[in-house]
């Protein structure tokens, strides 16, 4: 008889990504485990997140500041400055694609990397690194791409599943920055949700007041989850999770 008993592991305490002067750990889901793509939609419902074969979950003992984050489709509208991002990025042209390697897709990683993450490890990205960082083998993993007159400019790595989408990474050339293509990708991400009836657009991690990650709260309505429920926040919101 089939288990249902899933594996977790729990890594070994290591730096922070996101504060220098934390050390940080996690729960991955047994990656091994032949199951993951049956489990991944429940999974992103739980607050699990995919990175590359591994989906797992912050778990650190005295840090809270990690709150998974989705938008409610249905109910999204576009702000004023939202939607000045969708004007300036008309001209782009849209693409979901196969996601895999390409020496086009690979180039504007590394010069996204080189310039938005200096020093931090990640700036000088093998071919290698490229695929096992976005995709794997069981992941329902499309790449979106958009390009002016023809040209690569992005790129959203976006889990496609069964109910919502899950915005996984999105990278980008460093001299469009003038654009907000970061803003621009969730914006078309939570269209394709839309016109697909898809429920949510999974932003991954949300951590308020911090520079680099604290812009999700502009994605109204944006829920949490907090205690094993999804709730709402509201547009002035200040969580404190120490």
């Amino acid at each position: 008889m089939r288990s249902d008993v899933v594996r977790l592991f729990q890594t070994l305490p290591h730096p922070c990504g996101y504060y220098p002067e934390r050390t940080a750990q996690n729960l991955v889901i047994d990656p091994a485990e032949s199951r993951l793509a049956a489990l991944y939609d429940t999974a992103l419902a739980r607050g699990y997140r995919r990175a590359g074969g591994h989906v797992y979950l912050p778990h650190c003992q005295t840090c809270r500041a990690c709150l998974a984050s989705r938008i409610v489709v249905a109910e999204f509208e576009p702000d004023r400055s939202q939607r000045r991002c969708l004007k300036r990025n008309a001209d782009l042209s849209m693409e979901v694609t196969v996601a895999g390697f390409s020496d086009e897709r690979h180039a504007l990683y590394a010069r996204y990397l080189r310039k938005r993450h200096p020093g931090g490890g990640m700036d000088e990205a093998a071919p290698e690194d490229f695929t096992r960082f976005l995709y794997t083998s069981w992941s329902p993993t499309a790449f979106i791409e958009f390009r002016a007159n023809g040209r690569l400019v992005a790129v959203a790595v976006t889990d496609l599943c069964s109910d919502a989408l899950s915005a996984v990474y999105t990278f980008f050339d460093p001299a469009e920055s003038a654009r907000g293509l970061g803003t621009f990708a969730i914006l078309s991400q939570i269209e394709l949700a839309r016109a697909r009836g898809l429920a949510y657009v999974y932003l991954g991690f949300w951590i308020p007041g911090h520079p680099k990650m604290d812009y999700k709260r502009r994605f109204h309505p944006l829920e949490i989850l907090d205690g094993g429920r999804w709730v709402p926040t509201a547009h002035d919101d200040d969580f404190e999770r120490t």
